[in-house]
């Protein structure tokens, strides 16, 4: 079987079911983080529309040498898995940490589509995907606000692929509640990725939005790309220029609309990449870019040494600080 837990990432192990004895066949991430560093999540449910439960994990900060100040709370990142019908797990992931040891909260949200939570929760997307998932994710802050474990003055929300589809969904849909933003190949037109799915994922649109052509309306409503009129929050994005699933120029025209509005607005594209980052020196990149980025947007100078990234329309940020540690 495929294991991991929150300290030790997923590795290939053989468990002897009459011993209980496990045995690591094939190890997985070889980088192993000192204790101190390492943020064990919290399962938690919380209310969101209808009247209904949604899961998430909670990650708090996590710094052996550095906490926040009295009363401070924590600037936290919101994160939509991809799939979209996949699933965030607990298993230990170093890009997760990477934010908790900076001082950020994370919570990694299960919104209601995703896997693992029976079938009526599965089906909760049917027919809802850019709908949903916005609302948890949404109401996933909402819940880590009300419960005094994230600033309501610093929220970010990230993700790639699906994830990033449901990032450019809310920053449309409800562009005033996030501070910040950072898709990575996000999906926005789709119609467009109607034409250029996967094979295995074929006809599974017509579950999520609706029959095509006779549900062309909903894939309108529900595409960014035909509603970047309504972006407002400083958004970052990271697109592949080999990527045939979200083309480049889709993230380009949010840049545009972005800049023409005076918004900041940064955009980082990777030669060689396609849906999906592989290569380590992009993927470094990427997050050490968008830590830069927030920094810039919720006034704070990173720790880190940093490559500077453009953005656009700057000077509407505020000053930068130090950033208390957590």
């Amino acid at each position: 079987m495929v294991a991991g837990s929150a300290h030790a990432s997923a590795a290939v192990v053989a468990l002897d079911l009459d011993s209980g004895v496990a045995s690591v066949l094939r190890p997985g991430d070889p980088v192993k983080l000192d204790a101190g560093f390492v943020s064990v999540p919290e399962a938690v449910e919380f209310p969101t529309a209808g009247g209904r439960t949604a899961h998430a994990f909670y990650y708090p900060p996590r710094h052996p040498d550095h906490t926040g100040l009295d009363g401070e709370l924590p600037p936290l990142i919101v994160m939509g898995h991809g799939g979209p019908i996949a699933a965030a797990d607990a298993t230990f992931d170093r890009r997760i940490q990477f934010w908790t040891s900076r001082g950020f909260a994370v919570v990694d949200v299960n919104y209601g589509g995703s896997t693992g939570f029976g079938t009526e929760y599965r089906r909760r997307l049917n027919g809802q995907w850019g709908i949903v998932d916005v609302d948890d994710l949404i109401n996933a802050a909402r819940h880590l606000v009300a419960t005094r474990r994230a600033d309501p003055r610093r929220l970010g929300i990230r993700g790639g692929s699906a994830g990033g589809y449901t990032v450019l969904a809310a920053m449309t849909q409800q562009p005033d509640f996030f501070g910040a933003g950072a898709s990575y190949y996000g999906i926005s037109d789709l119609e467009a990725l109607l034409r250029d799915s996967h094979k295995f994922e074929a006809r599974c649109l017509d579950i999520l939005v609706g029959p095509y052509p006779a549900a062309r309306g909903e894939y309108v409503r529900r595409s960014p790309i035909h509603a970047v009129d309504r972006l407002a929050c400083p958004l970052i994005l990271f697109q592949g220029l080999e990527d045939k699933v979200v083309p480049p120029n889709q993230s380009e025209m949010m840049v545009e609309a972005l800049r023409r509005k005076g918004r900041p607005v940064a955009y980082l594209a990777f030669e060689g990449e396609q849906h999906g980052f592989r290569r380590a020196e992009n993927i470094v990149r990427s997050l050490e870019a968008e830590l830069y980025f927030y920094g810039a947007v919720f006034g704070f100078e990173p720790a880190d040494r940093i490559e500077p990234v453009p953005i656009a329309n700057a000077a509407s940020l505020p000053p930068r600080r130090g950033l208390p540690q957590a």
